[in-house]
């Protein structure tokens, strides 16, 4: 997609920023904001008349021609009835035709309406419980709406077809069930093409799962692929072109399995020397997540003629070979494809993780510091708004553009995963998404976020209500001032936060600052900030030079400030006495010095006394032990303590 057309589609959900282009992340969009945008409203995109049986098989038998718009095919489907039923509907675009309906040997009637629906009539009811199979015929020349679907274009003079259906795209060239509630067990696709374009280069058909056979007959080849993992329809993908065919193995712990990459002639070099990397990114995904969901069947890459990536089953449609795009694409396996988001609301579960999973590519190939530039970058694209939360609503599912808007589902999402890691340690962390993948009710299924926080809890023993409430379902960010001072070795810190979004009135979460000496000493030290204003005290054992907030960026958070209060006056200016008090103290300072008010805390950072500015504190009816005593002042805050006997 030219940049034009990804300015007009996409500037005005404001889904990337400057500092994200560097990464192809707005590559990775294009793509993914994905197909048919102008068929799209909330009765098309979420089809409440195929929700009566259960897809078992699929056996697509298409016949394309990449130099032409047109497909013409049959597609069998094998259901269970999940109620008594009398009718059967598919999804399939009314531009395209369909000739007849068959079952067992008999034709079917059958209509199709303006809801892009193919409604067909049983000639008898079929029980719940009972299995039967159709075979729709149809045939017709898809309109592409820009952002794929069905594709028919050229590339170096060379004709191509190539489908992209996420996500209410697949009705746009085959009949099907696009609900996010039934994935189809087992699939065979059948590519009937010309065996030679007409520059009598060989034509490669690509599809899901493992290739099968190639049968020439005559002019033409038809090209059957299974895949035998269940799978739902926007997953589904065919392309036809004059692809060279390369492989590449990955050991898989001594059960090897091939990537195969289907490229273009004249990107042969380039794709031959950037994707060799596929195997150190599948194999650190292997490690620490667990074995490549569809290492029976094979990973491949197919090259198609659009901006970004997709990442369909087994192989991923790919404009460049990024390393950052071959890691997202590649991260979809598990997240997003082996499980897949149970509604378009729940959407980071596929692109959120998948962000993430890239950065943490980056962490492990390029280490901490580049990994710190690219959490600066989602930082900066999701401080860009003001608001945005990353869980959709039910409107929000009615516009592609806020389901794939990068700077909530993608960035956003990516840093809410990095936050729950900080907060809940990596051990924790990733046992967590290896239980989630594990689940024997998610895996090779759908889940939800509902189904994903209890998960996480139960592994890492924690309630993360509030944490969910304030980073995922809830908008905007908070922004911190931090102010210190020290005494000896005592350091004080009071942490304020503000929030840039009324639906979260306070954003807890572990902040880490960094503490610097003067002579080079550094500390890192985590804050668990769960009030505003909350007082620290924390023993440093070298002066202080600085603090740095929030050092490595694990923070969704914006224009944080960190005050010295102390740092305008000398401690010998500014005392009380007697100090340790008995019952009361005085205060000596500067004449310039205006104090506002007094505030005092006790060890545990609770607000025991609070008053107006006197020269004299009574302080007798405070329990024995250390206090520290918060002064606003016309110069900041200052921080002293005070050791009541």
């Amino acid at each position: 997609m030219n940049r034009l057309i990804l300015t007009v589609c996409l500037l005005a959900s404001g889904l990337i920023s400057g500092q994200v282009l560097q990464d192809n992340l707005d590559d990775i969009i294009e793509a993914e904001t994905k197909s048919a945008l102008r068929t799209i409203n909330s009765s098309q995109s979420r089809n409440l008349n195929t929700g009566n049986y259960d897809l078992k098989y699929h056996r697509l038998e298409l016949n394309i021609d990449p130099a032409v718009n047109f497909i013409s095919g049959d597609v069998t489907s094998h259901f269970v009835a999940k109620e008594n039923l009398n009718q059967v509907t598919f999804e399939l675009a009314n531009n395209l035709t369909v000739s007849q309906v068959m079952q067992r040997g008999t034709s079917l009637s059958f209509v199709q309406n303006s809801d892009d629906e193919v409604v067909i009539t049983l000639p008898q009811f079929q029980n719940q419980g009972v299995l039967d199979s159709l075979t729709v015929s149809y045939s017709g020349a898809p309109i592409s709406s820009g952002f794929g679907s069905f594709e028919q274009t050229t590339r170096d003079g060379d004709p191509i077809i190539w489908t992209l259906s996420e996500p209410y795209g697949a009705k746009s060239w085959w009949p099907c069930k696009q609900d996010l509630n039934d994935k189809i067990d087992v699939i065979d696709v059948y590519l009937t093409t010309p065996v030679f374009n007409a520059s009598n280069e060989e034509l490669i058909a690509v599809s899901n799962g493992l290739e099968q056979s190639q049968v020439i007959n005559g002019n033409d080849k038809t090209t059957h692929f299974k895949h035998q993992h269940p799978i739902p329809a926007y997953l589904i993908a065919i392309a036809v072109t004059n692809y060279e065919v390369f492989n590449q193995t990955v050991d898989n712990n001594g059960n090897p399995f091939e990537i195969v990459n289907y490229v273009f002639p004249e990107s042969l070099t380039n794709a031959q020397a950037n994707t060799p990397v596929t195997i150190d990114i599948m194999n650190f995904f292997s490690d620490t997540f667990e074995e490549y969901p569809f290492a029976d069947e094979k990973y491949g890459h197919a090259q198609f003629t659009r901006g970004g990536g997709m990442e369909h089953t087994t192989v991923s449609f790919m404009g460049n070979f990024s390393r950052n795009l071959i890691a997202h694409e590649l991260a979809h396996q598990w997240f997003g494809n082996k499980i897949t988001c149970g509604s378009w609301k729940d959407i980071w579960l596929n692109e959120g993780f998948a962000t993430y999973l890239s950065g943490l590519v980056i962490e492990e190939l390029d280490g901490q510091e580049a990994f710190t530039t690219w959490k600066q970058q989602r930082n900066n694209s999701i401080t860009a708004g003001p608001g945005g939360s990353v869980y959709l609503t039910d409107q929000d599912t009615t516009d592609v553009s806020r389901i794939f808007n990068g700077r909530l589902s993608y960035n956003k999402g990516s840093m809410v995963l990095h936050m729950l890691r900080k907060k809940l340690g990596d051990g924790d962390f990733y046992q967590g998404l290896k239980n989630y993948l594990s689940d024997p009710d998610l895996a090779f299924s759908y889940a939800k976020t509902e189904d994903f926080i209890p998960i996480m809890e139960s592994q890492s023993g924690e309630d993360l209500t509030e944490f969910f409430s304030d980073w995922l379902y809830n908008q905007g960010y908070p922004t911190y001032s931090l102010n210190w001072s020290q005494s000896t070795n005592d350091l004080v810190i009071e942490l304020n936060q503000s929030q840039s979004d009324a639906s979260v009135s306070f954003f807890e979460a572990p902040v880490p600052i960094r503490v610097n000496g003067t002579l080079g000493e550094t500390q890192d030290i985590i804050l668990n900030h769960t009030s505003d204003g909350q007082i620290f005290n924390e023993v440093i054992a070298f002066e202080i030079a600085s603090i740095e907030f929030d050092p490595e960026v694990d923070l969704i958070s914006k224009n944080n400030e960190v005050l010295n209060t102390q740092s305008f006056l000398l401690d010998s200016e500014f005392k009380l006495f007697p100090n340790p008090s008995e019952s009361y103290f005085e205060i000596k300072k500067p004449e310039s010095l205006a104090i506002n008010s007094i505030q005092i805390y006790n060890m545990v950072g609770q607000l025991v006394l609070e008053l107006d500015y006197t020269e004299t504190v009574l302080v007798d009816e405070l329990s024995s032990g250390m206090h520290f005593v918060k002064f606003t002042t016309s110069k900041g805050i200052i921080h002293k303590s005070l050791l009541k006997k």
